[in-house]
């Protein structure tokens, strides 16, 4: 079962990487976009049928290794 998941930064972390994004934006025409965050996205592929305990993989995934749970949120997005 394939598993979606976001990693971003918290909201009182500074993102200098979405900054010069929305910079770049800016200097593109598009003035009228007021804040970008960068984030990460993974696929996870588990060998598991049932959608919770394959979520639930999936989070324990994120606390331990894909996220940095100092400044970083994460959200299971959905399963296939």
């Amino acid at each position: 079962m394939k598993i979606s998941a976001i990693v971003t930064l918290k909201k009182d972390v500074l993102d200098p990487q979405g900054k010069v994004v929305q910079q770049a934006l800016k200097g593109m025409g598009f003035d009228n976009v007021k804040e970008i965050r960068q984030g990460k996205y993974f696929e996870i592929d588990v060998d598991e049928n049932d959608k919770k305990k394959a979520e639930k993989k999936a989070e324990e995934m994120c606390k331990k290794l894909l996220a940095n749970l100092v400044i970083e949120d994460f959200k299971i997005i959905g399963s296939q």
